[in-house]
């Protein structure tokens, strides 16, 4: 039986088609959150898609966009997807993501364990510089010559 070419296609169907979503249930999930826009506007998981309709997902703090080339219902692989969409995001909200890598480099890796205590110290100057304690610091005052300035005054 030859496939009838569809027109629309629901939207929570197309991003787990196009592989944006692991499951069609996290697509879902994602419309019902208010995370999926079409247009500009939100998108419910029963909202068709058509070819041309951009589509904009936010994960903050990105918001991406993609143009819509093609429908399918069926999940595809990874090198089909380009003929089905097309990545339109702006490129500052792509350096949004690129500051985000930036910010989690500080971070330790994932399961490397509790800093030992050198690499503890060695964090706490890097975080926090070691500035100059009070005690570093020496005032000369010398009243006693004060004292003396005031008694000649007051014989006037």
């Amino acid at each position: 039986m030859a496939e009838k070419k569809k027109d629309e296609v629901r939207i929570d169907k197309w991003m787990w088609a196009v592989r944006l979503f692991k499951t069609r249930s996290m697509a879902a999930d994602a419309c019902k959150k208010g995370k999926i826009q079409i247009s500009g506007s939100a998108a419910k998981p029963s909202r068709s898609v058509k070819v041309g309709d951009i589509i904009q997902i936010k994960r903050p703090p990105v918001l991406f966009s993609f143009k819509v080339l093609a429908l399918s219902e069926n999940r595809m692989g990874a090198k089909l997807v380009p003929e089905f969409m097309e990545n339109v995001t702006t490129p500052d909200q792509l350096e949004l993501m690129d500051l985000g890598r930036y910010a989690k480099s500080g971070l330790r890796d994932r399961g490397t364990g509790r800093p030992t205590k050198k690499e503890r110290r060695d964090l706490e100057t890097y975080v926090e510089p070691s500035y100059a304690s009070d005690a570093d610091f020496e005032f000369d005052f010398d009243f006693s010559d004060d004292d003396d300035d005031l008694d000649e005054n007051d014989d006037l």
